[in-house]
């Protein structure tokens, strides 16, 4: 009986899932789900990849401009 539940609640969850991905889908489609929102405008991107490339220190930029080490680090991979 209890094998019979969770087989049950894996397709129900299966389901669950591919009715999120169709429901995104339809909102992509019509403009509103844009995912979340950059965390510096690209002027800023633009001076911090100066800054960096100019030697400065890495963590002290990503205090200065609010973001963690890890998204400085992934605007240095964008931008190179």
């Amino acid at each position: 009986m209890l094998s019979v539940m969770g087989a049950f609640a894996e397709f129900e969850r299966a389901l669950i899932g591919e009715r999120q991905r169709e429901g995104i889908t339809l909102a992509k489609g019509r403009g509103v789900y844009r995912g979340r929102r950059k965390a510096l405008l690209p002027e800023k991107a633009g001076e911090l990849r100066k800054r960096a490339g100019a030697g400065e220190q890495k963590s002290a930029l990503a205090r200065e401009f609010g973001i963690s080490r890890e998204t400085l680090y992934q605007y240095l991979r964008i931008g190179s």
